[in-house]
């Protein structure tokens, strides 16, 4: 008797820890995180906005940081998720097989000690419960199994009833459209005096940085991205470092992407630079010991990633995202 309980009362703690375990595993790397990575001395990992290929596979590091939505994978369900008829029906046969052991095992204990009772009798009775707990069992899971065959294995056929032929050419429905109206635009559509522009916010932005001056930055970034700067400011000096990118010369240039959603118009492009790229120390001076703590204040080293640069149709050329 001791052992049967056992059983039951283990097939019991599996039935209910199982959802416990499925739902501890669909929660491991749920938190979104960015890599280690960083630009200029501060700035985390791939940031910004692209609009509606904020998320897209473009050859960089994809964004890890935006305040665009990020679609949401779509959400895989079990069978016995699909069915909650399947599943009832599971749960009922397993309930039954946990009662037809426990009561097997009290009825056992019965006949132990109950000696005033006729063996024959006590048997008779047993067996009829059992028979009754299996029958009972075997109903159960031959109603599953014709649901499964005639609603889930078979195909539904489409309907057609009242599907009449009509003429196109009357059919005056007014279109359906997308939220986002994107249009891919040619890149030799790119002049001369955008790529200019593009070049100068790569020293305009990097000669801000290095000043640390918000208010500058302010008018060659977009609103998202001054606050990653500010951000990544504010973290260096908390640890009593300053960066600073020195003579910025541009190396070349690729445009990679470029389209427009609505009125807004989005170039991303592949630069390729050199500088003088190091972190200087706020508590010692320069010439002091210790005073460069990275990187290399005298001796030039090559950089590269992708900028997405967006304006409006009446604005100016903003950037908007950086990729590794």
């Amino acid at each position: 008797m001791n052992t049967t309980k056992l059983m039951a009362a283990f097939i019991v703690m599996v039935l209910i820890g199982a959802p416990s375990l499925s739902f501890a595993r669909a929660k491991v790397g749920s938190d979104g995180d960015y890599s280690n990575g960083s630009w200029n001395g501060g700035v985390p990992g791939s940031i910004g906005s692209r609009g509606s290929r904020t998320f897209d596979q473009n050859g960089a590091n994809p964004i890890q940081q935006s305040t665009t939505p990020q679609p949401a994978p779509a959400r895989q369900h079990s069978f016995l998720q699909h069915s909650r008829l399947i599943a009832g029906l599971a749960a009922g046969a397993t309930g039954s097989w946990i009662g037809l052991m426990l009561f097997e095992a009290t009825d056992s204990s019965a006949q132990t000690n109950d000696a005033s009772e006729p063996a024959d009798v006590t048997e008779t009775t047993a067996e009829a419960s059992s028979s009754a707990w299996i029958l009972l069992l075997l109903l159960l899971l031959a109603a599953g199994a014709i649901f499964y065959f005639l609603k889930v294995q078979r195909r539904s056929l489409p309907d057609f009833a009242g599907i009449t032929g009509r003429n196109a050419a009357n059919d005056n429905l007014p279109t359906r459209r997308s939220a986002t109206t994107r249009h891919d635009i040619s890149i030799d559509s790119i002049t001369a005096a955008d790529k200019a522009a593009f070049q100068q916010l790569l020293l305009d932005v990097q000669r801000a940085w290095s000043k640390q001056d918000l208010i500058e930055l302010r008018q060659f970034v977009t609103a998202e991205m001054l606050n990653y700067f500010s951000a990544a400011l504010a973290d260096n000096t908390s640890q009593d470092i300053e960066n600073h990118v020195d003579d910025v010369v541009l190396l070349r240039a690729e445009i990679l992407e470029a389209w427009t959603e609505q009125a807004t118009h989005y170039v991303t492009a592949g630069l390729r630079w050199s500088a003088r790229d190091y972190n200087v120390s706020l508590t010692k001076q320069r010439g002091e010991p210790g005073y460069v703590v990275e990187g290399n204040d005298e001796t030039p080293t090559e950089s590269g990633e992708a900028w997405t640069f967006m304006r409006s149709s009446d604005g100016k050329w903003l950037l908007s995202a950086i990729q590794q």
